[in-house]
């Protein structure tokens, strides 16, 4: 089994403000990356931005400002929000790069003299929305705007010739399109004919592209070039070591609005390129706001920065996490996330992080108590313990991270209760010796509780951590070191109103 895992998010359309679909992207791959971290494995995780394009020059153009500059203005809105929201990408690509635009050329020309790109007229619908030509049944869907008639000459990639090829592969390799909805969506897809797909722009309508290395006059259409970023990132054509260690990619991160060119161009572009294929693609589903998608058309977007200064980082991370099952849609409502942060971190793993600490200041000197001799109960919680961790495993391993998280919660949750049974603040009283052996379960519970949940909300769990004076992010039983000294702390997760 591989040692390396190196996970994606989409790179980002440079004129959107960031939202809760791109912080949900991106923190789901934050999540899983720390969380391969964890457990020793050498982690690539890469996030960036789409730079090129028909819309971009008009923004920039609108602004009076070269499209450089645009973009150069437009990208610290990214970079602050994934700094604010604690993602700890590895590197961030910009489609403007130099090193991306050397790898595109070198692609298109590889390409190219496979055989695999021609120069052809074309007329058809063309969506300057989404800067491409449309089917007829596409245009009839309501989904695209600004339609217009287009003739003109560009260059095709032989996309169709690969059709059998990736139908084969899909087949073959069950976890390639995750979830398997959007996997039969993609085979029936390919039932119909494939296209070729147009792969340039004339300089003569769009000059903000990367150039065509075989003709001058035309600019690469911008889907070609941003899923390149994939291969750039880890080193292809500029050091090989780097990119055989990494790729293939364990998992391509998207939203399911652009699973057809995560799952159809852009297989059919590495075949022809002769590149092995990213091991999974999974498309998760949209936040909606009700019974409606998040748009900025709609004026439903939330804004992540807003939650990030009313609640802090980890209650946002935790709720969005917690809440989505992976593959399907969710609704975001305030009032789901303030239940939620109230139920599962202020009652369940706050309170008991209170009540431990406050037992043991109060009885024991501040300091870790002795574990004693267990009777049955401390064993079960020692026991689900250390299953515990094998459990999450698998479910993070299936893409369950809902149920990674709610198998921790139920884990604290059989603690609580665990305590309320015991009542060390009762037992202290005539037996001293016991209500520490409680009171070192319930913490050493916590410890490893925390442990697992630290990919999901870093900073409360390192402070966590920090207060039972517990380091690392080992899961054996036992990481509690008696007579070690508790250190203060604020409230984990004060209730919300």
């Amino acid at each position: 089994m591989s040692n390396t895992f190196y996970i994606t998010t989409p790179i980002y359309y440079v004129n959107d403000k960031p939202h809760i679909g791109h912080a949900y992207t991106t923190i789901l791959a934050d999540v899983l990356a720390r969380y391969h971290r964890n457990t020793e494995k050498k982690t690539f995780f890469l996030t960036g931005l789409d730079e090129h394009g028909q819309k971009v020059q008009q923004a920039a153009e609108e602004r009076g400002v070269e499209a450089q500059q645009h973009c150069d203005e437009m990208a610290p809105r990214f970079t602050e929000l994934w700094e604010q929201l604690h993602i700890s990408h590895d590197d961030f690509i910009r489609t403007t790069e130099e090193r991306h635009k050397k790898v595109v050329r070198d692609i298109l020309q590889q390409v190219m003299d496979k055989g695999d790109i021609y120069e052809a007229e074309y007329e058809g619908l063309y969506s300057v929305s989404e800067e491409r030509f449309i089917t007829e049944k596409e245009a009839e869907s309501g989904e695209f705007r600004d339609i217009k008639q287009l003739k003109e000459k560009n260059y095709f990639f032989k996309m169709s010739k690969y059709q059998q090829a990736l139908i084969d592969h899909i087949k073959s390799n069950p976890k390639f399109i995750q979830p398997d909805h959007r996997k039969n969506e993609i085979l029936g897809f390919l039932r119909q004919p494939l296209n070729d797909l147009c792969i340039s722009r004339p300089k003569s309508r769009l000059n903000w592209g990367i150039e065509l290395p075989f003709d001058s006059d035309y600019v690469t259409y911008v889907w070609f070039d941003a899923l390149i970023n994939y291969i750039t990132a880890p080193g292809f054509g500029r050091d090989e070591e780097s990119f055989n260690k990494w790729w293939p990619a364990s998992y391509h991160l998207i939203g399911k609005d652009i699973l057809t060119t995560h799952a159809v161009y852009w297989p059919t572009m590495l075949m022809s390129a002769g590149i092995e294929l990213p091991k999974t693609i999974f498309a998760h589903g949209w936040w909606l706001m009700g019974e409606s998608k998040m748009s900025k058309s709609l004026g439903n977007v939330i804004n992540p920065m807003d939650l990030i200064d009313d609640y802090g980082v980890d209650p946002v991370r935790y709720y969005l996490m917690r809440e989505m099952v992976l593959g399907q849609d969710s609704s975001f409502t305030m009032e789901s996330f303030i239940q939620r942060y109230n139920s599962d971190l202020a009652n369940d793993f706050g309170n008991l992080l209170s009540r431990v600490s406050t037992l043991m200041k109060k009885n024991f000197g501040g300091k870790i108590p002795e574990p004693g001799d267990f009777t049955e109960a401390e064993a079960v919680i020692k026991s689900n313990g250390e299953l515990l961790g094998e459990v999450v495993k698998e479910k993070i391993e299936a893409m369950r991270l809902n149920e990674a998280i709610e198998e921790i919660m139920q884990y604290i949750r059989s603690v609580n209760k665990y305590m309320e049974n015991n009542a060390p603040w009762k037992l202290v009283k005539d037996d001293k010796d016991a209500a520490g052996r409680v009171l070192y379960t319930a913490g050493e519970a916590l410890r490893i509780g925390a442990v697992l949940l630290s990919p999901v909300m870093p900073n409360r769990t390192a402070i966590l951590l920090d207060v039972l004076n517990a380091k690392g992010t080992n899961l054996n039983w036992g990481g509690l070191t008696p007579g070690n000294e508790l250190q203060n702390h604020e409230p984990l997760f004060p209730r919300m109103n």
